[in-house]
């Protein structure tokens, strides 16, 4: 799977919610789109939206669903190597 991802960021929800990250990036494959992915910290727990039909009000299971299973494991990648750049881990000396 061929993702550009554009922007990572952290959200600590809140005072006592589960922080979750959320990801912005472009999927280049037959399906491909600006998307939006939120990920909670636990596996499976992953939420894909096109970034368009957002916009466009259309937030509708069916219309605007995206496999999280299926982008998951890429969109991890992407934030555990943009967490070891911001400390420097995996850096060499």
């Amino acid at each position: 799977m061929q993702l550009t991802i554009n922007s990572i960021a952290c959200h600590r929800n809140g005072i006592c919610g589960q922080p979750f990250t959320v990801v912005l990036f472009e999927d280049q494959g037959p399906e491909g789109s600006p998307k939006v992915a939120i990920l909670f910290d636990e596996p499976l727990y992953c939420a894909v939206l096109d970034v368009a039909k957002v916009a466009a009000g259309d937030i509708e299971f069916g219309s605007n669903s995206w496999r999280g299973d299926k982008y998951e494991a890429p969109l991890r990648e992407a934030i555990n190597a943009r967490n070891d750049e911001q400390t420097g881990e995996g850096r060499k000396p």
